[in-house]
């Protein structure tokens, strides 16, 4: 498995991670202990989590993945051998029960955020901390239009970068990015870390997928080379439609069926359905499976520094990791974009 530098920093991770937002919902200790053994077995060393997982989010579960995690590092000991990312959670009233709602990026609340996901994942150090979404206001997670109306007290980034610093100088945190950003405000952090002396961000965990490729299409891709951060990609697999899974069995047990249509109703239009199809189509029609086709477009473009893959079980860990080695010639690039430019990012 070829591995990455973040970014400016020194920090080096296999280009394809571990997602972990299943543990402790659709998988448990055992199966995911199962799975993070495997993933190094097959030279992976990134594991991707967050202080809201496991999803559904909800105050019965929320920590439980970093736990299971921080078991394994317990029994395992091989906490050297993997880079472990997590997340702090952003305004969002309705996530009451994580710090009784107070969870913007301010010094007291990442400190807190950090001390709870160290306790909980039973390390002194993690290695790659970032800010699940802004404080600011921003649509993510499916909203598309930006909105003035629903602008909102926000934490100055220059506060925040200074409060990661003083996380980073006690070695709780060894490096910082940011997740579910856009061009403007990886720019801002870029800026406000350069003006202040101030820590500098290596990475924004991003959506991509062929159902979702604003990245390309918002320039992103422009300003995180130019500025020298990295993307780490997630849900490469959109919520497992473009495995086509649910397309061959409507009712396939995932996140899809087992949780309600209200939760993520992106991945439910007509166009995301439509785009899938076509998707898996073309990726059979050359010989491949559709898992094959989504992985290897993610791991594949230039822009794409690391890609999150999590699975329910290890047979759909194996080939997720097996498609990392796909290759896709010009032709089927060519097709993919033929398709994307007809159903243009129903997913984003």
């Amino acid at each position: 498995m070829d591995k990455v530098t973040l970014g400016t920093s020194d920090l080096q991770v296999s280009r394809l991670g571990l997602g972990t937002m299943t543990f402790g919902q659709q998988n448990f200790e055992a199966e995911a202990h199962a799975q993070i053994d495997f993933a190094l077995e097959r030279g992976i060393n990134f594991l991707d989590t967050a202080e809201l997982y496991p999803v559904m989010p909800s105050a019965a579960t929320q920590g439980a993945t970093e736990r299971i995690i921080g078991s394994w590092l317990k029994k395992s000991g091989r906490r050297s051998e993997v880079v472990i990312a997590t997340k702090s959670v952003g305004p969002n009233p309705g996530i009451h029960w994580v710090r009784g709602g107070r969870h913007n990026h301010d010094a007291a609340n990442l400190r807190a955020a950090v001390d709870a996901s160290l306790q909980r994942l039973q390390t002194d150090y993690i290695d790659l901390y970032q800010l699940h979404w802004p404080s600011r206001n921003l649509p993510i997670f499916g909203a598309n239009a930006f909105d003035p109306a629903r602008e909102r007290r926000a934490v100055p980034v220059e506060e925040t970068l200074a409060a990661l610093g003083d996380l980073l100088a006690e070695g709780k945190i060894r490096h910082i990015g940011v997740s579910n950003e856009s061009s403007w405000g990886v720019c801002e952090f870029v800026r406000r870390a350069q003006q202040a002396g101030l820590p500098r961000i290596a990475s924004v965990q991003n959506l991509y997928n062929l159902t979702a490729r604003a990245y390309e299409s918002s320039l992103m891709d422009e300003t995180c080379y130019r500025e020298q951060v990295s993307l780490i990609a997630y849900s490469p697999l959109a919520f497992g439609q473009l495995s086509a899974k649910y397309l061959d069995n409507p009712k396939a047990h995932g996140r899809l069926t087992i949780f309600p249509p209200t939760w993520s109703p992106r991945y439910l239009r007509p166009a995301v359905l439509e785009a899938a199809s076509a998707y898996a189509e073309l990726a059979r029609a050359n010989g491949m499976t559709p898992v094959q086709l989504a992985i290897g477009w993610c791991t594949s473009r230039w822009f794409v520094a690391a890609t999150l893959t999590g699975a329910t079980t290890l047979a759909q860990l194996k080939e997720n990791i097996d498609a990392y080695t796909t290759h896709l010639a010009p032709d089927l690039v060519a097709a993919v974009d033929a398709i994307h430019a007809r159903i243009t990012n129903p997913g984003q």
